[in-house]
């Protein structure tokens, strides 16, 4: 058992009490103490004391689930995920899923330090401004296109003075139309300014 190990891993052993005894350092530890050494890549093997089997994967299974169960909010691993997790234990494909995981985790590891600065770039202050002003220009297009559909309405170009509205029907009491269209032109003379900015 432990005569095999490589020489970098650390050997574990726990007892019959449930108790984890770390054998590099001649001391008991925790499962939280185990997510830290994990967290800071030393890497170690499980026995069970009295059989001697290797039981690195269960004491690794509920390391995450007590992660899971501390997390709250924070979780890792979404339901979803899970779920489908179940389903292939029983499934044709099943052999498959560890390899892929595994790919997929050594990819993700990999290119975790190119996916940060992708993130700050994207979510960062400059990134939030950026995605105001497309918004802005995208939702001033939509406007632009919108009052096209007026008959007789083209927007004023920029930095021109708009026309003055057609007069009224004269069976449109008050002026009602004159005010509405003179209101959208001042709206789109806003939006326009806001977009340039």
């Amino acid at each position: 058992m432990a005569d095999t190990v490589k020489a970098t891993q650390t050997v574990i052993k726990k007892y019959a009490n449930r108790r984890l005894y770390h054998t590099g350092t001649s001391t008991y530890v925790t499962l939280e103490d185990l997510a830290t050494m994990v967290q800071n890549g030393e890497d170690f093997v499980v026995y069970d004391a009295r059989a001697g089997d290797d039981i690195t994967r269960s004491v690794l299974t509920q390391i995450i689930f007590e992660q899971e169960n501390k997390a709250g909010a924070e979780n890792l691993l979404p339901v979803a995920f899970l779920r489908q997790l179940i389903r292939f234990y029983g499934d044709s494909m099943r052999t498959m899923v560890p390899s892929f995981l595994e790919f997929s985790m050594a990819n993700f590891a990999k290119d975790q330090d190119g996916l940060r600065e992708k993130f700050a770039h994207s979510f960062g202050p400059a990134a939030f401004q950026n995605a105001i002003e497309q918004s802005v220009r995208t939702n001033m297009t939509f406007f632009g296109d919108a009052m096209k559909m007026f008959t007789g309405f083209t927007p004023p170009a920029a930095g021109t003075q708009p026309p003055a509205p057609p007069a009224a029907p004269a069976s449109f009491a008050g002026g009602e139309l004159d005010d509405l269209k003179r209101q959208m032109l001042e709206m789109q003379q806003r939006l326009e300014a806001l977009a340039k900015k």
